[in-house]
């Protein structure tokens, strides 16, 4: 629960402590007194929008501070330990709000952001103004607030997961159709380029093996001509050979008289005879490779050319062209295995459409049986509301044609106010007045079951009086038998229902500029108190009939 509450330089505040119990606290006071700066601190320090307009005059900035005793299992400790902050014991709450707009937030002195601020806010306490009312006009609200009633947050989270994996499986379908559609498009022109390349059957390097040869045969005539040459060099062939083969034979029978004198000759001559003969071979095998032959020469051009013209058509290179073919085949056989895909898309896709609507089934059944139990139990708020006539329900339609992540329902708030008339959306029959006892109903209905422990609520009594206000007093102080409610009331019964009430006061001691103004809150003892309801029963001065008044409202309250 909120333990205490530090205002510093708040509009009219310039210094305010306050410590506060369980229970119902009533905060009374004149029209303009500051009730409402009270409440907007603890909001500002809830995460409310901060505003300049909030600092003092005679400030440069204002600063609330909140301070909460909490059980370890509260829902704040878990959102604290997912955004990895640390702590234990007390919670402190501190808000800055500079001159200049600017403004910043602390968790027991650790700086947060006020988007966390806000989230801490939402699970600690719940402000509840007189136009709240507008809340129940607002179909799109009434569904959680059957879920929060129901409890049924449990089976709302495993809806909404079974909700985003069907819808992850859709988008894998939508893209894998996407891909197959293309795929399919050009399924005649894989095929046929395929074909075209398989009989083509291009194959690595070729285009420069042709090339070569093409040269070489483009050149036929002059290689022939100087291999000619070559072979007249070396002296008419076999003439030539047989030459020097007969005296190198006669040299060789005098090699044995001449003492050594001629080895080296026979042996330069033995080796020109081998180099001759080697040469020769050369030269007849080189004529032989380098013929002209048209008949291939064709052949080879006619080759170059349909690679070439397939590398064209393509646009690649002659060279890419197997590789090209590979991938080709590659995409043709990728297609049958996208029909395999495509059938297993489609059957994971309906076994979690199937698994997503059973759990929205399962869903809007337990919240047509909550929603008859929440109906029942606003209408037994009603009569001491003044409502006895008033027909309340919740209405669950369940339509496929709608599903999210919270399921296939549509919920709607259906009242009647005048006996005879069936109930219709609460825009088109509550008048204001009841608009603000059927949400003061439903919140009674409503609070044990939220997961905020402080409830606030800002003259919520506007508007009714005599024994209607003392319902809602009575409804006050049963919420406070379970939660800690703060009411800001000009009703005397709400406030002689309250199990601790405070006085909030103005007084002015000079300063056009609002400067000397100042406001605080003092808690009344039952003397005090019986004063306080006393004059708001009073019409100008306190009379002894308003005291007498009082203290019958005080011995009914206690």
């Amino acid at each position: 629960m909120l333990t205490s509450l530090s205002i510093r330089n708040v509009v009219f505040i310039e210094r305010l402590d306050m410590t506060l119990g369980a229970g119902l606290t009533a905060f009374t006071g004149e029209t303009g007194a500051g009730k409402s700066i009270v409440l907007d601190s603890l909001g500002l320090v809830l995460g409310a929008r901060g505003d300049a307009a909030l600092v003092r005059r005679s400030a440069e900035k204002a600063t609330v501070a909140a301070s909460f005793d909490l059980a370890p299992d509260h829902a704040v400790f878990n959102l604290l330990a997912k955004h990895e902050i640390e702590t234990e014991g007390e919670l402190i709450l501190r808000r800055h709000q500079s001159r200049d707009g600017r403004g910043r937030a602390t968790l027991n002195d650790q700086p947060v952001s006020i988007t966390l601020l806000r989230k801490l806010g939402a699970v600690l306490g719940e402000i509840h103004g007189q136009h709240d009312d507008r809340a129940l006009i607002d179909m799109s609200r009434h569904r959680r607030l059957l879920d929060i009633y129901g409890g049924l947050d449990r089976e709302c989270e495993t809806v909404a997961r079974a909700w985003s994996l069907w819808r992850a499986a859709q988008a894998r379908q939508v893209a894998h159709d996407e891909k197959r559609r293309h795929a399919l498009a050009e399924r005649t022109f894989l095929e046929h380029s395929v074909n075209e390349l398989d009989a083509l059957s291009p194959g690595e390097g070729e285009e420069e093996d042709l090339a070569e040869r093409r040269r070489m045969m483009m050149n036929a005539e002059q290689f022939t001509s100087a291999l000619s040459q070559a072979a007249r060099a070396l002296g008419g062939g076999d003439d030539a050979s047989g030459g020097l083969g007969g005296a190198l034979r006669r040299l060789e029978r005098l090699q044995m008289q001449a003492g050594g004198r001629l080895d080296e000759v026979v042996s330069a001559l033995d080796r020109v005879l081998v180099e001759m003969g080697e040469a020769e071979d050369a030269i007849a095998g080189a004529g032989r490779d380098m013929r002209f032959d048209q008949t291939e020469l064709d052949r080879v051009e006619e080759r170059l050319f349909a690679l070439r013209a397939a590398a064209r058509k393509h646009k690649v290179k002659v060279c890419d062209l197997p590789a090209l073919l590979e991938r080709f085949r590659r995409e043709l056989g990728g297609l049958e295995e996208s029909e395999e895909t495509a059938g297993r898309l489609d059957e994971e896709g309906a076994t979690l459409r199937k698994r997503y609507f059973d759990r929205a089934q399962a869903l809007s059944a337990k919240r047509k049986a909550v929603a008859a139990g929440l109906g029942e139990a606003v209408m037994a708020e009603l009569p001491p509301l003044k409502l006895e006539r008033a027909r309340f329900e919740a209405v669950v339609n369940a339509d496929e044609n709608h599903a999210g992540p919270r399921g296939i329902d549509r919920v709607e708030f259906h009242v009647a106010t005048n006996p005879g008339t069936p109930p219709a959306p609460l825009i088109k029959v509550a008048s204001g007045g009841e608009l603000a006892r059927l949400m003061l109903a439903l919140k009674v209905v409503l609070a044990a079951r939220g997961g905020a422990p402080l409830l606030i609520f800002d003259e919520i009594d506007t508007g009714v009086g005599g024994a209607a206000a003392d319902a809602i007093g009575v409804r006050l102080a049963r919420l406070a038998d379970k939660l800690q409610v703060l009411a800001v009331t000009h009703s005397p019964q709400v406030a002689a229902r309250a199990h601790t009430h405070m006085r909030v006061a103005k007084e002015t001691r000079g300063g056009e500029d609002g400067t000397g103004t100042l406001t605080w809150v003092e808690s009344l003892d039952p003397h005090q108190r019986r004063e306080e309801i006393a004059r708001m029963l009073s019409a100008a001065s306190i009379t002894e009939e308003a005291r007498a008044q009082a203290e019958r409202l005080l011995d009914g309250g206690n």
